[in-house]
């Protein structure tokens, strides 16, 4: 078993064994027991009452935070050629699609997300499964093959995050920065825990969250009072 460092043990100390802490009064102690010397990601893990194994029971969508994550996406924007100074303009560090899909074919990936016209899908599926396995395969459901290029991008740019079940049936995503202050990571989560919960399937009966923690980079989670959702 990996020991524990001091500083993260001195962190679990400031927060109550088995106390389940309103949002408000969980942030605080979050940012105080951040053990990281950068500025830390702060995140929220939700466990819901869903079966993934039915497509139906899939928990997915998108949501631009008020706020932002505080993380830099480098966006690659597949689109014909009358559109790809319109998406360098509007933030896109990569746009085009035969050039760009050469370089791909070649390894070299350099971007964190990446978005579509809808009629170019068609060519993309000559590099459809190593997209697919870095988790970059723009798609409709994720508002990543749209008409709307320069809209999605800046909507991208200005905080939009996706978020989705995994197979067990847990979201996680970012909802800010330890230098966002309490303000900022309150709303933020408060934002993205609304439209998880919105996204709710029809198919599922009774209690639809299980537990919600938030926790930093590196440091200790806390556990957040569902009544109050």
């Amino acid at each position: 078993m990996k020991k524990l460092s001091k500083k993260y043990q001195d962190a679990l100390k400031k927060i109550e064994n088995n106390k389940l802490y309103k949002l408000e009064e969980a942030i605080p102690i979050l940012l105080e027991t951040s053990t990281c010397k950068f500025d830390a990601s702060v995140e929220i893990h939700m466990n819901l009452n869903v079966d993934v194994r039915h497509a139906d029971q899939i928990v997915r969508g998108t949501i631009v935070l008020p706020h932002g994550t505080g993380k830099k996406v480098k966006i690659a924007a597949f689109v014909e050629s009358d559109l790809v100074n319109d998406a360098k303009n509007a933030g896109a560090e990569l746009a085009g699609l035969e050039e760009l899909i050469e370089e791909i074919k070649k390894g070299n990936i350099n971007f964190d997300i990446a978005i579509a016209q809808p009629q170019v899908m068609k060519k993309l599926g000559q590099i459809a499964k190593t997209l697919g396995t870095k988790g970059l395969m723009p798609n409709p459901k994720a508002g990543t093959v749209t008409a709307n290029i320069v809209e999605t991008i800046t909507e991208i740019k200005k905080g939009k995050v996706e978020y989705k079940t995994d197979k067990n049936g847990i979201i996680h995503g970012l909802v800010g920065k330890v230098s966002f202050k309490d303000q900022k990571i309150l709303e933020n989560s408060q934002n993205f825990i609304k439209a998880v919960i919105d996204s709710k399937p029809s198919g599922v009966k009774g209690v639809f969250l299980k537990s919600i923690a938030l926790t930093t980079t590196m440091g200790p989670s806390i556990r957040l009072d569902l009544n109050q959702f």
